[in-house]
């Protein structure tokens, strides 16, 4: 199917190589503030041809709202959203159309169907994303509102390459802004001496991410705001700095990889989730495993927690603020019994290496036949960099679903614990709008 949720709902629509791809988002409250400009944002950290390790396919992504607002407020009423396709070259997939591509769905929707789209992966693309990047934006906004709610989503790993885990475990414990995501995890890179430069001015080797001693930087290196912007999305630079260089060997030799990214949700309403089948990680493992490339979901410490005892795992409860209890720990990672308990929801997603990748791969026909197959068309090397505005709009329709259900079902105000309080009282309708300041965190 085409749609997710129960009371907030929200269908998408749109082929890769079609007119164009968009949404309808029902359930959204009348009243609330909304324009383009509120979803624009998160379209365009997710749009392609952002930088040198992304595909170089050129889209603009601009969305328009075409119902459900009059004069800048929600209605009420089902809201349509979409984004015109600008860029599209369905001759790049012409000897696709018949012999499948290894790790794409041209076969099962083949088999499903008895035709499948042959421009491109047609409902199984990325692009088809765009609509829930949208749609999660609004869903956001709401829950901004009501409740101080905030998603941060990053790239914490690359390939076999993995932050430092007492780096991962203080980004989980207190994560980084978007705008720190986005600033911290660009580097800038002199092509033709190089080096990698981040924010700080720290130097790195372009071939390996190294860092590079005073005495190893060309005097003449270009500084970080005069070079290749790369955006990893990974606010850690020694990390981001040795991402870039695998992904951009990759790309020379035509190949994809995979990697985890984190996700933390903050500000969240004691209570949330149904018991049994509609728990709340379950809700946010079948949003996430919905995503195209998603292969893998924990919560909390995960499979981590499979090595420990119980008297290690348990989250001691200890006194909190408004009447509730707080847990001293966070291994959970935010629920209980499939309930969410007030304290953040901390979980990652595992995301595979692109299908689409240049080099020659073995195949057959949809008659059998052997066949060798090159596929054309602008690919990313690693999808990654471009992945949390996906896992943050998911996230944010998932909560305000299953905020809506509680609201429904009990028909009392949500309680927050203290500090999600505090973080209500400070939200803003201009939430997604980045902080004067950005944090040295590495």
């Amino acid at each position: 199917m085409s749609s997710i949720g129960t009371l907030l709902k929200l269908s998408t629509f749109g082929e890769s190589h079609g007119i164009g791809v968009g949404c309808i988002l029902d359930g959204i409250p009348a009243n609330l503030p909304l324009t383009e400009l509120d979803v624009q944002p998160q379209l365009t950290r997710r749009r392609p041809g952002q930088s040198a390790l992304t595909t170089p396919r050129n889209e603009a992504d601009t969305v328009t709202i075409l119902s459900g607002t009059e004069n800048g407020l929600t209605l009420g009423t089902p809201i349509a959203m979409m984004v015109k396709n600008q860029d599209q070259r369905k001759f790049d997939y012409a000897n696709t159309k018949e012999a499948p591509r290894p790790g794409h769905a041209d076969y099962t929707y083949q088999v499903k169907y008895g035709l499948k789209a042959t421009s491109g992966g047609g409902r199984a693309s990325a692009r088809e994303t765009i609509g829930r990047v949208a749609a999660g934006a609004v869903a956001e906004k709401w829950m901004a509102q009501e409740y101080g709610m905030v998603i941060s989503c990053w790239v914490s790993s690359v390939m076999n390459i993995d932050m430092p885990k007492d780096v991962a475990a203080a980004l989980e414990a207190d994560p980084p802004t978007r705008e720190e995501i986005d600033t911290v995890g660009t580097l800038s890179e002199d092509v033709e001496k190089g080096v990698l430069t981040d924010m700080y001015g720290r130097k790195y080797s372009s071939k390996d991410g190294a860092p590079l001693d005073p005495s190893e930087v060309p005097a003449d290196s270009l500084d970080f705001a005069s070079g290749k912007m790369l955006y990893t999305r990974c606010p850690h630079p020694p990390t981001a700095a040795k991402m870039c260089a695998v992904i951009q060997q990759l790309r020379k030799e035509e190949d994809s990889t995979g990697g985890i990214v984190t996700c933390v949700v903050s500000g969240v309403p004691v209570g949330l989730g149904e018991p049994c089948f509609d728990k709340l990680e379950a809700e946010l493992a079948k949003a996430m495993m919905s995503l195209p490339a998603t292969k893998a979901f924990e919560i909390g410490q995960g499979f981590n927690c499979c090595r420990m005892r119980g008297s290690e795992n348990n989250d001691l409860f200890v006194k909190g603020e408004n009447g509730l209890l707080h847990s001293a720990t966070n291994n959970a990672g935010g629920t209980l019994g499939g309930i969410t308990s007030g304290e953040p929801i901390v979980f990652r997603v595992g995301i595979k290496p692109a299908s689409s990748i240049s080099q020659e791969q073995k195949t057959a026909h949809f008659d059998g036949t052997a066949s060798v197959l090159l596929v054309k068309g602008r690919h990313d090397p690693c999808v990654l960099p471009r992945v949390p505005p996906l896992i943050e709009g998911m996230a944010a329709l998932t909560m305000m679903d299953a905020a809506l259900r509680q609201r429904a079902r009990s028909g009392a105000p949500l309680q927050l614990l203290g500090e999600s309080v505090k973080a209500k009282e400070v939200a803003t309708e201009a939430f997604a709008q980045p902080p004067a300041k950005v944090r040295k965190l590495a």
